[in-house]
């Protein structure tokens, strides 16, 4: 005798990222870092130096990640992302108490 089990899924496709349409997860992914915003930074040679920036600007609120591109005693590139837009002032003072200057964006 063959026993059929219903396990309550009605449509394979909701509910989890696997089974998902591409265009769902990447709606998802947009939703959780809505904003990306790129500033500049005078001064890092290290990923020291990396890593003081970052953890400075994490703790600023709604920042969600920051990512940095390392140009070694140049002006690197710090990419914020968050869900909501982040004051300037605050990711300013935080890049200074990390030890470090804004820039402008280079040409």
């Amino acid at each position: 005798m063959t026993e059929r089990i219903e396990l309550g899924l009605k449509d394979a496709n909701a509910g989890c990222a696997c089974c998902a349409s591409p265009t769902d997860a990447a709606a998802a992914e947009t939703s959780q870092s809505a904003l990306a915003r790129d500033v500049f930074v005078d001064g890092m040679t290290c990923s020291h130096c990396v890593s003081s920036v970052t953890d400075e600007l994490s703790s600023v609120d709604g920042v969600e990640s920051v990512t940095v591109s390392l140009n070694a005693g140049a002006t690197s590139r710090v990419t914020i992302h968050s869900a909501v837009a982040v004051d300037p002032s605050l990711i300013k003072a935080a890049v200074e108490e990390a030890g470090y200057t804004l820039a402008p964006q280079p040409s």
